[in-house]
This record gives structure tokens, sequence and C-alpha cells, in this order.
């Protein structure tokens, strides 16, 4: 069977050889330096109160290929702000997402709202990237990251960065390794990453898990308000190709805020 986190994981390595001869970490700290103001929290954007959303920006996914061949980031910044966001994803990952850096770097410009790097991160040249654009946040994911001590090290940067980080789970034992690291924002995604299906029953089960000073975050197959039902636990929602497909993402955005 196709591993899919594995494929990209291949593919993201390979790239970033390239990315590093052409840009050294020496420069990106030097961008971070000159960054023109403090992240924002992730974290306070999720709890506060009422429906929480994470609003994607997506061009692609490796599951439906092409979703928005002409996807505005500018547009989706915009109408993600104006219409409730409490924060806004950006996937990055430029093969399989069809996403790019210049993509957060521009969306960073038009919203004053926590910006989530959203991406396959097993670097720390990864997270200054994330830092040196603007991002606020990162996401970590659990079963990318099966060794202990490199996730310690990118959770620790991150937050020497003066970045937070999403934290994902798929399983109890991946929620509670995360938990043990003292991660605040965990996401538990129903979308299986090797297969690309997903198993939206397992999910509340996991949140349910979590402490309860963390951000909760439901991730994927959200299509509908009605939906969010099956998530009572959760502080929040990570949505995009429902909105990047809508008509009228906008009023997708709002029914999703006002849905529960």
């Amino acid at each position: 069977m196709r591993d899919i986190l594995l494929e990209i994981a291949a593919r993201s390595a390979q790239d970033l050889k390239a990315k590093k001869a052409a840009l050294p970490e020496a420069e990106l700290i030097k961008a971070i330096e000159k960054r023109e103001r403090k992240p924002l929290s992730l974290y306070a954007a999720l709890k506060r109160e009422g429906v929480s959303v994470i609003a994607e920006i997506k061009k692609a996914s490796p599951s439906k290929g092409m979703i928005k061949a002409d996807l505005d980031p500018v547009s989706f910044a915009k109408i993600y702000s104006a219409n409730g966001a409490a924060a806004i994803s950006v996937l990055t990952e430029e093969n399989y997402f069809l996403g790019s850096m210049d993509i957060l770097k521009t969306v960073r410009k038009e919203a004053d709202l926590p910006i989530l790097r959203k991406d396959f991160i097993f670097d720390r040249y990864q997270v200054l990237e994330a830092a040196a654009a603007g991002a606020d946040a990162i996401l970590l994911i659990a079963s990318l990251l099966s060794d202990d001590a490199l996730l310690k090290e990118l959770f620790k940067l991150t937050h020497e960065l003066g970045l937070e980080a999403l934290c994902e789970a798929h399983t109890k034992e991946e929620a509670q390794r995360l938990s043990d690291l003292g991660a605040k924002v965990i996401g538990v995604n129903c979308r299986d990453l090797r297969t690309f299906q997903v198993f939206p029953e397992k999910s509340e089960a996991v949140i349910e898990t979590l402490p309860k000073d963390v951000a909760k975050v439901a991730e994927s197959g959200l299509k509908t308000p009605a939906d969010l039902k099956q998530y009572p636990a959760a502080d929040a929602f990570l949505i995009g190709e429902t909105f990047v497909r809508s008509n009228d993402p906008g009023a997708a955005l709002r029914g999703f805020v006002n849905g529960r």
C-alpha cells in the first residue's frame, strides 16, 4: 500500500537540501531578528469563547488532487479575517499541496490573525524558515516525528523563537506523548496520513483524553456545521477544503462559527 506520509517526507527532505544551499540558516536568523512584530498567540485565539475555526488556504491535496486552481490567497485571507476565523492555516508544502512560503508571506501581510505554517516539518531549518516568513505557529506531526529527541528539539526551538506549535496526534498514545511534551495546542486528525482515509468516529475519543487547559483542535473531514456535533470536547476546528470549494467561503465560515 502507498504510504503517502513517507512519500511526502522523502520528497521534502530532497527539496530541503536545495533550500539550505540557496539560503543558509544564518540568513534566516537575520530575517527573524528583523521581524516587524511579535508573533500572535494561537493558543489564546483558540481558547476564546464560542467556536474557534482555523480556516485553511489549500490549493490541492494528495487525495483530492486540484481543489482550486485559481486560488487567490489575498482574497481568502481577507474573507477569513472578515468572517470570524480565529486563525489562518497556510499549506506551504510545494509538491503535493501546491503551497509555498510566498503564499504564507502574502497572507501574513493581509491578515492580523495568527498564521499557522502547515507542512511536514522534521528539521530545525523549517522552523527558522517559518519564523522568518512571519508565521505565528507551526505544525508538528507526532507520527512523522517518532524520534522523541527530535520532537523535543523542534518544540523547544519553536518556543525559543516566540512561535507556538499545533502538535498533531492520531491516537491516544500520540496524544499522551504530546501532553507529556507540554504541548498546549493539540490537534487530533481523523485523516490517516499514510492512506489519507478519514475516520471521524475515532477522533473524539482521543480529544476527550486531552488535559482541560489544552486547546483541543478537531482536524479534517468537516463539511457542514452539523459535523461539529461529532466533537463536543473540541475547542477549535481546522477546516480548509470546505471553504476553498465553496461559492461563498465567507458565508460558509460564518455558518461554522455560529454552528454550535
